[in-house]
């Protein structure tokens, strides 16, 4: 009973990381009870992916300014300014595809610096910035493609956006080997790591996560990956854009949790004050998130770009809300300062699971719309009532007597700064 009440604690003090993941798994259990099963099809499966790839590595990007206390409305506009950007340099140019890519990834870092100097240096809050430059940017979109679209691309830039990695097996089998290989080497690599970070925590005495919780998580995490892998298999295999998508978020995981800059920019979101007296260049980390964001719109721009085989003048249009939406239904606290890059795919998935369900069942896009607005109503509301429960477990973990468990560390990371400060004054 102790055991059970324990592990009760833990999840009502893990709410918002818990939440979001069983809310994951009611949509999707929902979507294919209404549509038939058709949501959990192969086919379907891949294109869910496909489909919702760019909204994702803008989510990435998103989250992390979002936690540093900003936010970026000109990344839909910056994503279409980078494909029609790409179509002049491959179609209209002639530049060879693995040219065009580099550059057009350098001229997003360049419009990110450009926002991120109004922002950092010059002091211009980056609701103000962005959202001139959602207007300036979609202005040069429309201007570089002559308010037409262009086409066709070459085949090697189509398959960053829907291309698969090649079948080992050459069609004949019923499952394609390579993804089989791909999926279950991850989950076996999962499972290491996480027992190997469990380890770790508890031979510092840090780790409060009940071990009835930790199996039960990891063993669902391992077996839904598993599913995943079996439900790609089963298709065409691995997409090109997941292979990037996965490198991204380990990448950017690894960026905001084990780097100076991420806990940079957590403390930055928390207590900006404390953080420019702990010493943290608050300008240039904010400068380099901006560049970061903007590297990651011209990636989703070729990624969107390349999917439709066209440079269209609408591109990236309400790509910004959707990406924002997926950081904020992902965990992202509307004050800064919380948030992860797991949360934000989680966020962008149920968008996505939305996205694709209800276009299954033939709702309009004003049905569409209200529902994607109340759940992100909710999403931010469930973000308030985290913040206002009490100490301890709050007001559920004192109703039902639980023994609840600290927040984690990067949920405060105002009192890291603060103790910085009292460690330089010794």
């Amino acid at each position: 009973m102790s055991a059970l009440r324990e592990s009760l604690g833990f999840l009502t003090s893990r709410l918002r990381q818990v939440g979001i993941f069983v809310a994951l798994i009611l949509i999707v259990l929902l979507f294919q009870g209404l549509t038939g099963g058709i949501l959990l099809e192969p086919q379907n499966v891949t294109n869910l992916v496909v489909q919702n790839s760019y909204i994702l590595i803008l989510a990435i990007g998103m989250v992390m300014v979002i936690i540093a206390g900003h936010i970026d409305l000109s990344v839909g506009s910056v994503a279409g300014f980078i494909g029609a950007v790409a179509g002049v340099m491959i179609v209209h140019w002639g530049w060879p595809w693995w040219a065009a890519i580099p550059a057009c990834l350098l001229v997003g870092a360049l419009v990110g610096a450009w926002q991120g100097y109004w922002i950092a240096y010059v002091g211009i809050p980056a609701f103000i910035v962005t959202l001139a430059g959602m207007l300036i940017f979609r202005g040069l979109t429309l201007i570089t493609l002559k308010n037409q679209q262009i086409t066709p691309f070459p085949a090697e830039l189509r398959a960053l956006g829907g291309g698969f990695l090649p079948d080992l097996t050459g069609g004949t089998s019923v499952l394609e080997w390579l993804t089989v290989i791909l999926g279950v080497g991850a989950t076996v690599a999962l499972l290491i790591q996480a027992l190997k970070e469990r380890r770790i925590r508890r031979k510092f005495d840090l780790e409060s996560e009940p071990l009835v919780w930790f199996v039960i998580k990891t063993a669902f995490t391992a077996l839904l990956m598993l599913v995943i892998t079996f439900l790609l298999a089963s298709y065409r295999g691995t997409p090109i854009v997941l292979v990037v998508l996965a490198a991204l978020v380990i990448a950017y995981t690894a960026l905001m949790n084990n780097s100076v800059f991420g806990r940079h920019t957590y403390a930055i979101g928390g207590n900006l004050h404390a953080a420019e007296l702990s010493g943290v260049k608050t300008k240039a980390v904010t400068f380099r998130l901006f560049v970061n964001m903007g590297v990651l719109s011209a990636l989703a721009g070729l990624v969107f770009t390349a999917r439709l085989n066209s440079a269209q003048p609408a591109g990236g249009t309400g790509f910004e809300l959707d990406s924002i939406a997926a950081a904020f239904i992902g965990g992202a606290a509307v004050t800064g300062g919380i948030g992860t890059v797991a949360g934000a795919m989680i966020g962008g998935l149920i968008m996505g699971v939305l996205n694709n369900g209800m276009s299954i069942l033939g709702l309009g896009t004003d049905y569409q719309q209200l529902i994607k607005g109340l759940v992100l109503l909710v999403a931010v509301g469930f973000d308030i009532f985290n913040k206002n429960r009490s100490g301890g477990g709050g007001d559920i973990g004192k109703r039902f007597k639980l023994k609840t468990s600290p927040p984690p560390a990067q949920e405060k990371p105002a009192p890291a700064a603060s103790e910085t400060i009292e460690a330089g004054i010794k």
